[in-house]
């Protein structure tokens, strides 16, 4: 059976970009403006304070795990911040280890935090499935994925970039399941832990060259139209239709990218009936024609 969110993690290619340790006492803050860089974070002891963009504070605790897999604003502090506009002591207090506000003394709070890359030049595109921000309470797996992560990315040691490759597709995948419950982002995830949706999606990604419609697929949930479409918009946060398009583009990329086929056989391949048809359509979606990204990827 076809896996849609292993399809989409295994497409992003991720790759550890940065990690390391941080400690905390007395008030800090932290804040990044980072342009959609993937970051992820492990409460290993304490707590802190946590803005993103333009959301309500959250408090993590220990033991919470959080991924942004596209940030673009946001703030980490102590649950009583410094007034805004004070600086905050940063200090290197041993290799890849940061200590953040008071420099002496025990420490409030300590945890693992990264950024990850994404190989993919379809990223923004598939990060779009994905819910936009990932807070997981009382999953113990996800920290000690993310303390092999560190340890991995400190170690020089042979097949170091293909273990953490396959590090981070697992710690995703943990982290996204993890986080499908009905409070969480729309997206794929959440659209997979509706039982009804979830076997619209599968048939979607085992078969993207069927002539789907709204009425096809809503039959496959086994919902009328009207309901299937609506439900699907709000949990998925696109229409049936907006994510049949943007997976069978992000699908069409990569076999371009990868040279497997000309524009009509790729065409086919992921459900155009002509090659002339395939090319307005990906020339709107991604503003260059099939053939061109082809020769420039």
């Amino acid at each position: 059976m076809t896996d849609p969110l292993a399809e989409v993690v295994t497409l992003l290619q991720p790759s550890a970009s940065f990690s390391k340790l941080a400690s905390t006492a007395g008030p800090w803050r932290v804040t990044r403006s980072d342009a959609g860089r993937p970051f992820y974070c492990a409460i290993l002891e304490g707590r802190c304070r946590l803005i993103v963009d333009d959301r309500p504070p959250i408090i993590l605790e220990q033991g919470d795990f959080l991924l942004l897999p596209s940030a673009n604003d946001f703030s980490m502090s102590s649950l009583e911040p410094p007034p805004e506009g004070e600086p905050t002591p940063h200090l290197e207090v041993g290799p890849r280890h940061y200590r953040h506000g008071r420099p002496d003394g025990p420490a409030d709070a300590r945890m693992a935090v990264g950024y990850c890359a994404f190989g993919s030049p379809d990223a923004a595109l598939l990060l779009s499935l994905l819910p936009s921000l990932i807070h997981v309470r009382g999953q113990p797996r996800l920290a000690t994925l993310v303390e092999m992560v560190d340890e991995e990315a400190r170690a020089d040691r042979p097949a170091r970039d293909v273990i953490l490759a396959h590090l981070l597709q697992i710690m995703l995948i943990e982290a996204l399941r993890a986080d499908s419950g009905a409070s969480a982002s729309p997206g794929l995830v959440r659209g997979l832990a509706d039982e009804r949706l979830a076997t619209a999606l599968r048939r979607l990604h085992e078969n993207p060259t069927r002539p789907w419609t709204v009425p096809g697929l809503a039959r496959e949930a086994g919902l009328s139209r009207t309901v299937f479409f609506e439900r699907f918009r709000r949990v998925v946060g696109l229409t049936p239709m907006d994510y049949l398009l943007a997976w069978r583009m992000a699908l069409a990329k990569d076999m371009l990218r990868r040279a497997e086929g000309g524009v009509a056989e790729v065409a086919e391949r992921v459900g155009y009936a002509s090659a002339s048809t395939f090319t307005i359509a990906f020339s709107r979606h991604v503003g260059v024609p099939p053939a061109r990204y082809a020769r420039e990827a």
